[in-house]
């Protein structure tokens, strides 16, 4: 990582009305339901192909909770300040905004969020209820607040 960027990790937003930890029982729970029907032969027909079709597809869903829930492949979940830009990236599966500093006219820092005010009239909502920490919170405050200071965006915050 450059020297000048600090990227600051967020915990994935917890929206799934299962929580993390259910969902992988319910996985393995498929998963073992599945192995015990293959190795005891129970329901064996025409169709025990179908078994090991949900074998894979219980397998697939496991690995997509992990993969979307948990840091495997590194940080997938960010607020990055580098010297230029705000970037701004949600998880594994959704792109990364990239807000460079000309382009904002205004900083807030809500309790629970970041609203970026962009010079074309747009505004964009970041949710800061990611973050979890006090040390983190501090550390985004600070970057937050050196980010406006150096490239002279007016900065209010609501604290």
């Amino acid at each position: 990582m450059h020297p000048d960027s600090t990227r600051i990790r967020l915990q994935p937003a917890n929206t799934q009305r299962i929580p993390f930890w259910g969902q992988l029982f319910l996985g393995f729970l498929w998963i073992g339901y599945t192995v015990a029907l293959i190795v005891t032969g129970a329901g064996a027909s025409d169709f025990h192909f179908l078994h090991y079709l949900f074998l894979l597809f219980s397998l697939v869903y496991v690995g997509y909770v992990l993969v979307h829930n948990a840091p495997i492949f590194g940080t997938q979940s960010y607020l990055e300040f580098t010297p230029a830009y705000i970037v701004h990236k949600d998880g594994l599966f959704r792109p990364k905004q990239a807000l460079a500093a000309e382009e904002i006219s205004g900083l807030e820092l809500a309790p629970q969020q970041l609203r970026v005010q962009l010079k074309e009239g747009n505004t964009l909502n970041l949710s800061l209820r990611q973050v979890k920490g006090a040390k983190r919170k501090r550390l985004l405050r600070e970057q937050v607040r050196a980010f406006a200071a150096k490239h002279s965006i007016a900065l209010r915050d609501a604290q």
